[in-house]
């Protein structure tokens, strides 16, 4: 069956998610990614206006199936939601475990662009931050914890998430991502045992 190549939009940002992802925004130019995609710089350029709306997009574009992931280790998971959010912890830990792993692109962009806080790469970094909050958020409120404590777990969890992927890419260790995840498990736990112990 013949395969239909995919319209170039999406070429070019395959093509710019690779690269960016495997060696850093500043580290590649737009002519390595129009290279890599098979298309003129000029026909990059008619669907990306700059360098820095390709970088938006490819983030963006990295959004859904990111927070997919995140739903989908949960989902699978088995247990109450604590054991749940050490198992996505643990399925992180085995992803940081493949050679291809190169840490969390979002974070990464926001390191070489620290200070360019407007950048739309930013702006797109710091809503997929939010939208996974707001989703742990979600799961800790179903559970019964009070909206106010469910935030604040959310926050940190997201933390300790975060931590993870900074110092597994430093150490190369992802044993740091399963003990992020117990001290996470630990925090739901605590949240979830503290309507009883306030109980008269």
């Amino acid at each position: 069956m013949e395969t239909v190549a995919p319209p170039t939009r999406e070429r070019i940002l395959q093509a710019a998610g690779k690269l960016f992802y495997g060696e850093g925004i500043r580290a590649v130019s737009v002519d390595a990614v129009a290279e890599k995609a098979g298309v003129t710089k000029r026909t990059l350029y008619y669907h990306f206006r700059s360098k820095d709306e390709l970088i938006a997009a490819y983030l963006e574009t990295r959004d859904p199936p990111n927070l997919a992931w995140f739903r989908r280790q949960y989902a699978e998971a088995e247990g109450d939601v604590a054991a749940r959010i050490e198992a996505v912890f643990r399925a992180l830990a085995s992803a940081a475990g493949h050679a291809r792993w190169k840490g969390c692109g979002f974070l990464r962009t926001s390191v070489e662009l620290f200070n360019m806080p407007g950048h739309p790469a930013m702006r797109a970094g710091r809503a997929h931050k939010t939208r996974l909050e707001d989703w742990l958020c979600g799961l800790f409120e179903d559970a019964g914890i009070d909206s106010g404590a469910a935030r604040d777990l959310a926050r940190q969890v997201v933390l300790l998430i975060d931590g993870s992927f900074a110092v597994v890419l430093l150490h190369r260790d992802p044993g740091y991502m399963e003990s992020a995840g117990r001290a996470a498990g630990r925090l739901v736990r605590a949240a979830l045992d503290e309507p009883r112990r306030a109980a008269p």
